[in-house]
């Protein structure tokens, strides 16, 4: 008698739902952490913390008058921070950013003056001079292969000594002349020096171009093609090339565009004051390189934004605004002013592990 046994097909019964397990790169960070995460939101925290902190130190601070004196001291700043950050951002950063400021407001000034032409004529050549500065720095850069810190170092020593050499061999003096009575000056000063009455207190026009220039610099970042590939060359400039980024093109007009800031700098400078000392703008360029760097702009690129130099700038102008008011030794300035940027930084990055933790 045999028996035949037949195999039941086995049947496995899908295990009873549970929590799903995640490794937690994938899962969904309370928005507080998210938003703590973003390099702009810790340098926006030390920006309140300083500009508290002088409420309380120095009363008059909370004068409109004054807070507008802050503002338009952080606008001078924040207007070269903008086009330096999104440089960095692309991998480079500019050491001649400061004295080209003051080389433009020379070219225009001494040009106008000397040719007794009319002031935009100087205006339109101060462009093309800081553009063509910005494009043989870009320049040598991408054909050089040599770091942007070496470049930029020789263009600054040699700007500088062409700005003290030339004026004086065209003025006979370290400044130049005035300008404010010659065709042009009025239609110029408008435009670049303006201001006008906000409730009784008077605002620098450079506010706004500040405010317009972050909000542009920040839709072409993060809505454009071209902030695409800031963002890939500060990255890596060989993987960005392989996937077809111009990587010559890009850091080139990055370089034009800081150019581009010096020379509307330059200009606010000229048509404010009338004429311009020939030794100014050394040391600047390290400001607009903190503030930027402070807004969360790395030096080896890659990462930032526009809206963190923004905040970086005001903590610049609060700063040295801020100990006129309270009334403190300015020799102290660049002291406190390394303390309080130093604990910024600190603040920022300490907001930042805290919030990436696991």
């Amino acid at each position: 008698m045999s028996v035949t046994q037949h195999a039941e097909p086995a049947v496995t019964a899908p295990p009873a739902p549970g929590p799903r397990e995640t490794d937690g790169r994938t899962a969904q960070r309370p928005l507080i952490l998210r938003l703590l995460a973003r390099p702009e939101v810790g340098v926006f925290l030390g920006a309140v913390a300083v500009y508290v902190f002088f409420l309380v130190a120095a009363p008059p601070v909370r004068d409109g008058s004054s807070m507008a004196n802050v503002l338009y001291q952080s606008s001078t700043i924040g207007i070269m921070a903008l086009p330096v950050a999104l440089l960095m951002i692309g991998g480079e950063f500019d050491l001649s950013a400061g004295v080209a400021v003051i080389t433009s407001a020379l070219t225009a000034s001494m040009f106008a003056f000397q040719l007794s032409m009319n002031v935009w004529a100087g205006v339109l050549l101060a462009l093309l001079v800081s553009l063509a500065i910005g494009f043989l720095n870009g320049w040598l850069v991408v054909r050089t292969g040599l770091p942007s810190f070496l470049i930029t170092l020789g263009s600054f020593l040699i700007l500088q000594g062409v700005n003290l050499a030339v004026t004086k061999l065209v003025t006979g003096n370290v400044a130049t002349d005035d300008i404010s009575d010659m065709d042009g000056f009025g239609q110029a000063k408008k435009v670049f020096a303006n201001s006008f009455e906000v409730a009784g207190v008077q605002i620098k026009i450079t506010i706004v171009y500040w405010l317009v220039f972050a909000a542009l610099a920040t839709w072409v970042l993060l809505r454009t093609r071209y902030g695409n590939w800031i963002f890939a060359v500060g990255g890596n400039k060989d993987s960005a090339r392989a996937v077809g980024v111009p990587v010559t093109f890009t850091k080139i007009s990055l370089f034009m565009l800081v150019g581009f800031g010096a020379w509307f700098v330059g200009m606010h400078n000229l048509f404010s004051f009338n004429t311009v000392q020939s030794g100014e703008g050394v040391g600047q360029e390290l400001i607009y390189i903190s503030a930027a760097v402070i807004g969360g702009c790395l030096l080896t690129g890659g990462a930032g934004s526009a809206i963190g130099p923004v905040f970086g700038a005001f903590m610049f102008g609060m700063v040295q605004q801020g100990i006129v008011y309270a009334g403190w030794n300015p020799d102290w300035f660049k002291a406190f002013l390394g303390v309080m940027l130093l604990g910024a930084v600190l603040i920022n990055l300490y907001i930042q592990r805290t919030a990436t933790r696991r």
